[in-house]
């Protein structure tokens, strides 16, 4: 079973590949439908004919591939080429006695062309011309009704996978666009908080340590080691964000390094309680492994809603709780400050629970047990143990 599972996936990854290098080298596709379209219109030439139909002469083989030479040009000039194809193909007609085809190669391909990547008046042009062009050239062949209506069909059937081709290609276009701001988004996400954090942390021990150094100098240089150490956190994760932002792009760029996720906490309580601040930490429930995205999303909120007690509630006490529940994580965040205020929190709150949708989750905000302080209630769904290494 795993083999028949590696071989759609290789093909798959071929053909990727091959689509990537086409779209860096059109000169290159061009010039191999070229060939390809040649080497469809040589046939007539090379399989044996009977004494009663045309003779396959040089002459009439120079015609044709004159009708093919165009085709190399046709995303630079698709209208012109379509034009150039026709005069040839009607010299074809007019001056020789050559084998047909039993397909319009040249005018299909052109005309494929013209509705994918041409704008609407050329396409209303092209058209018009096939409206006029077909029956003239039908004229010229058998003055047959089926080689007519066969004629309008393979050509208005070309017509339609090309537009179908284009909407397909806008579509991928404004897919890309918007995961590309998804990923803005989720980026500028992270830095607020990562920045926010940081500098909120780095505010409350500077104006701590005047007064610190006068009286108490233990405790002015613990402040000014605190303020460092958020420093260098803050620097080490928008390294990392920069890192992975020039991924790919770069060459002996930064590696790609874990996000944080539920193991950092601690560490963040920490930081938060040299501000001052005192923070309890409790978990409850079997801890078990979470989904890198959403142990990076629950780490963020309690960031978020840590910051948002030190710069807005006032507070002096702060406790955080994750309960590991069946089939969910419940992030509780609960401080004794102001309680909700106007305007407070601003971007971040929004931040909370923008993550807590990303996952499917929610997030209640508001005041704490009895009406007193600020609570942020989170909780994330979280797949089973077996979906998770899946």
């Amino acid at each position: 079973m795993a083999g028949r599972g590696e071989i759609p996936g290789a093909v798959r990854g071929g053909w990727e590949r091959a689509r990537r290098w086409g779209a860096a080298n059109p000169w290159a596709v061009d010039i191999g439908i070229a060939l390809l379209v040649q080497a469809a219109m040589t046939m007539p030439f090379v399989v044996p004919r009977g004494p009663e139909l045309e003779p396959a002469t040089w002459p009439a083989y120079g015609l044709t591939t004159l009708t093919v030479l165009p085709l190399v040009w046709r995303r630079r000039a698709p209208l012109a080429v379509l034009l150039a194809i026709l005069a040839a193909s009607t010299l074809y007609k007019v001056a020789v006695e050559g084998p047909g085809q039993p397909l319009p190669y040249t005018g299909l391909v052109s005309v494929y062309t013209i509705a994918v990547l041409s704008p609407p008046w050329k396409r209303l042009a092209t058209a018009a011309l096939m409206v006029v062009a077909v029956p003239a050239s039908v004229w010229l062949n058998t003055r047959s009704a089926r080689e007519l209506t066969f004629s309008l069909f393979v050509f208005g059937a070309a017509y339609v996978f090309g537009r179908l081709q284009d909407a397909r290609q806008r579509e991928h276009r404004i897919e890309a666009e918007r995961a590309a701001a998804r990923e803005r988004a989720r980026i500028a996400r992270e830095m607020h908080d990562i920045l926010s954090h940081a500098v909120s942390l780095m505010v409350v021990q500077a104006e701590a340590g005047p007064v610190a150094v006068r009286a108490a100098p233990e405790r002015a240089e613990a402040a000014f080691e605190a303020i460092s150490a958020t420093g260098r956190d803050a620097m080490a994760q928008l390294r990392q964000m920069l890192g992975v932002l020039r991924e790919g792009s770069e060459s002996g760029s930064a590696p790609r390094e874990p996000q944080p996720d539920l193991s950092g906490i601690p560490e963040l309580v920490e930081r938060v309680r040299a501000s001052g601040l005192t923070v309890t930490y409790a978990t409850e429930g079997g801890v078990r492994a979470l989904p890198p995205a959403t142990g990076a999303s629950a780490y963020r909120i309690v960031q978020e809603a840590l910051t948002n007690v030190v710069k807005h509630a006032r507070a002096r006490t702060a406790e955080v709780r994750l309960a590991h529940e069946e089939g969910v994580l419940r992030v509780t965040v609960t401080d004794d400050g102001r309680g909700p205020q106007a305007g407070a929190g601003g971007h971040g709150l929004v931040g909370i629970r923008e993550r807590a949708a990303a996952h499917g989750g929610t997030a209640a905000l508001g005041p704490g047990p009895g009406g007193r302080g600020f609570e942020v209630r989170v909780l994330l769904p979280v797949p089973s143990e077996e979906g998770v290494r899946a």
